[in-house]
């Protein structure tokens, strides 16, 4: 795994000692990521839109902007299960800012592998722990990484 920094008030794996519900969290927040990472390889639609809040807004990689659950879902339902790649995807947790204790911007790492190499891409999650303790996506932004440049 990537080290994550959470400069607001946690630094893993070893520059500082996070309170157990920090660490809760962030246990949390990244089995969210790994679902995403399970369901987009599983072409798990209903999986992967359970993760979003209502009134989520989800910037694909190339910039398609949808405002809503029911506009992720209507996206993800056409896109995901028609979807086709040579090789598998990989998410991890790079780095968590707490913007308050029930919000946090999380930066992944995902990396597509496949035949022909690996490419990248940055995404972004801002993240929202509900009254029940669950963390969901909340305003996303899935940057493809390009080397070109």
């Amino acid at each position: 795994m990537i080290p994550m920094n959470t400069e607001a008030a946690t630094t893993r794996p070893t520059d500082a000692r996070p309170t157990d519900a920090r660490a809760a969290d962030i246990d949390a927040i990244e089995r969210v990521v790994a679902t995403v990472e399970r369901t987009q390889r599983a072409k798990d639609a209903d999986g992967f839109l359970a993760l979003f809040h209502p009134d989520a807004l989800w910037t694909t990689a190339h910039g398609k902007v949808l405002i809503g659950l029911d506009a992720i879902a209507d996206f993800t339902r056409a896109v995901l299960p028609a979807a086709s790649w040579d090789g598998e995807v990989t998410y991890e947790v790079a780095h968590v800012r707490f913007l308050r204790p029930d919000v946090a911007a999380v930066k992944v790492r995902q990396v597509y592998h496949s035949a022909a190499g690996d490419s990248e891409g940055a995404p972004l999650y801002v993240m929202t722990r509900q009254d029940d303790g669950r963390w969901l996506l909340h305003a996303c932004q899935n940057t493809e990484v390009r080397t070109d440049r």
